[in-house]
């Protein structure tokens, strides 16, 4: 009966999700590579996917800051590096200290709000926001995800930094001490930006503590090549000869400003690192440059438009302004791609979610049902689904869910993700699975009102309504 149901709903059978893997190439806007005569690459997280080790040194070393820069007490170094409470993509709400998930549009998702390490009841969250779960506008209105209020975490650095934003939070609300929270959310930050600004990446680097583990690298940059502190890591992952891969190298470019910056000029380093004072008429080949802008270097290179592709890991500084302003192909890297396509591919998610689907159709017919039974069994059936939401979030993330979905809505990352990125893939390595000559065509996906509804493919030829005492008997 199960089996003969769902074939009415027309839903996905639950083994069609085993072809999913993290080797594709998932389209947003149709690319022919073919078309492509320049290939551009961000560093981190791009070519170089660190090691696990990277966040939990991170937090270590920030939450120190934290006691012996911001004076903070001790006890919040007894808090160890919790690997598994952020995803990429929240949201944080800097005068209530509140991380949560928040969708396509601006509604946050229920039960995925924490104060601290502390999951908020949905009715004070409700009281905390008017009565409503819906984030205005004006509170998260930055380009770059950082409104007056609000700020979205988009890059994959910020997992710990939000660990230790939720941290500090929770140790002052167990031990019952009053703090401000916008105070905290500054000194966390500053805490998390010194890791960066002293040096101490570079550091772990040299001492191989947190080298790019991605080794297929060097076989991408071949394939793109000869079809038409970063040095240690580049000499890791690629060989001594790494330079030869590249037209042009730029380090501490400072995206975004990088993008929209008309001042600031090329330096060229020499081999020691140091800045040389020439003034820079052109780019060459085999020569490292700092600093610089977007509008120097397209004017030095000629590199316009659709013939280039840009390959990086944070939608906004890697991304957004080359795509809208400048018209360049974008690809983005979401290593998480990885974890969430296993899980799709999961037979009990499969399962879950097919369900779900079907409980839902049912709900929808049903409500032209008035009488008291209807109503019961669609209380019964609106429990069920709730349920469901519930086990099937968890398999990605128990506090947060999948960085794509909220319980039925894209999350804003997927948004962000969908308008800023042509493609998007689990890691450059992915780029070996293809043909330089390749055209990636994204799916066609019916719009709404271009889909039947849930209970309008019942059966060809039979538009009754089932009864009820069948809908209640289908499990």
């Amino acid at each position: 009966n199960v089996l003969f149901w769902l074939s009415w709903f027309n839903l996905i059978p639950p083994g069609a999700c085993k072809s999913l893997n993290s080797s594709v190439i998932y389209a947003n806007n149709e690319v022919d590579l073919a078309e492509v005569d320049i290939y551009g690459f961000d560093y981190d997280y791009t070519l170089a996917q660190y090691s696990n080790a990277l966040n939990t040194l991170i937090y270590n070393t920030a939450r120190d800051f934290l006691v012996e820069h911001f004076k903070y007490p001790e006890e919040i170094k007894t808090y160890d590096y919790l690997p598994n409470f952020a995803v990429r993509g929240l949201h944080y709400d800097i005068q209530k200290g509140l991380l949560m998930k928040i969708d396509a549009f601006h509604y946050i998702q229920p039960g995925t709000v924490y104060r601290g390490l502390t999951p908020l009841p949905d009715e004070e969250v409700l009281d905390l926001y008017g009565g409503t779960f819906h984030v205005p506008l004006q509170q998260d209105s930055g380009f770059y995800g950082k409104g007056p209020k609000v700020k979205q975490f988009m890059d994959i650095f910020s997992i710990p930094e939000m660990t230790l934003m939720a941290v500090a939070n929770d140790f002052f609300i167990t031990n019952d001490i009053e703090y401000d929270p916008v105070h905290l959310f500054k000194d966390v930050s500053e805490a998390i930006g010194m890791v960066h600004i002293k040096g101490y990446m570079y550091k772990w680097i040299m001492q191989d503590l947190a080298l790019p583990s991605d080794s297929q690298q060097a076989a991408v940059l071949k394939k793109v090549f000869f079809s038409g502190s970063r040095d240690k890591g580049m000499r890791h992952m690629v060989g001594e000869n790494w330079r030869d891969f590249f037209d042009v190298v730029i380090v501490q470019a400072d995206k975004p400003h990088f993008f929209t910056d008309c001042i600031k000029p090329f330096r060229r380093l020499d081999g020691n690192g140091d800045l040389r004072w020439e003034k820079i008429t052109s780019l060459e080949k085999g020569q490292i440059y700092k600093q610089g802008n977007l509008f120097d270097f397209l004017r030095l290179t000629g590199w316009r438009g659709s013939k280039v592709l840009y390959f990086g890991d944070h939608l906004y500084s890697d991304l957004a302004d080359l795509m809208l302003r400048h018209g360049w192909r974008t690809a983005a890297i979401v290593p998480e791609l990885e974890h969430e396509t296993k899980v799709v591919s999961a037979h009990r998610y499969a399962v879950n979610l097919t369900w779900l689907q079907a409980l839902t159709g049912l709900m929808e017919r049903l409500q032209i049902h008035r009488d008291a039974e209807s109503r019961d069994v669609f209380v019964e059936w609106q429990k069920e689904r709730e349920e469901l939401r519930v086990m099937t979030k968890n398999l990605f993330n128990p506090q947060f869910g999948s960085i794509f979905r909220t319980l039925h809505n894209p999350t804003y990352f997927s948004r962000r993700l969908n308008r800023f990125s042509d493609i998007y893939m689990a890691s450059l390595s992915c780029l070996l699975n293809y043909d330089l000559s390749y055209t990636f065509y994204p799916r066609r996906t019916p719009l709404q009102h271009e889909a039947p509804l849930w209970m309008d493919q019942l059966c060809t030829g039979c538009m009754k309504t089932p009864h009820l005492e069948d809908m209640a008997n289908i499990r």
